[in-house]
């Protein structure tokens, strides 16, 4: 089997949704997770907490799998974006150094993202 640069950013990118999905969990964050989605306007925060959570590990493993690549890219990227806008927004820019919580990593996982769609085959 080669390896792409693709597969490189792709194996990536799936890797930090789910590393974000297991710690979700580890750290015993999804409860207040749900009430901020709430916040958001979401019914059933917890609800919605969960899904995204198992999405974050399950679907992480397939995209890292090569598996469902353009619709868990799609579906990220809602997602990615939809944290940059309820989260990471009002914060600016950097997430350290010149601010803190920002929204550069989330813009760079979603360039990530349509990398991967584009590289599909």
């Amino acid at each position: 089997m080669k390896i792409s640069s693709i597969m490189v950013v792709r194996v990536a990118v799936a890797a930090m949704f789910i590393i974000h999905g297991v710690m979700r969990v580890v750290e015993n964050a999804v409860g207040p997770f749900g009430p901020f989605l709430e916040s958001r306007g979401l019914p059933f925060g917890l609800a919605w907490a969960w899904a995204v959570t198992l999405i974050e590990i399950a679907g992480g493993t397939l995209l890292a799998l090569g598996r469902y690549t353009a619709p868990l890219a799609a579906y990220f990227i809602i997602q990615t974006a939809l944290g940059i806008w309820w989260v990471h927004w009002h914060a600016g820019w950097f997430v350290v150094g010149l601010g803190r919580n920002g929204m550069e990593y989330s813009v760079l996982i979603i360039a990530c993202l349509i990398a991967v769609l584009l590289g599909k085959k």
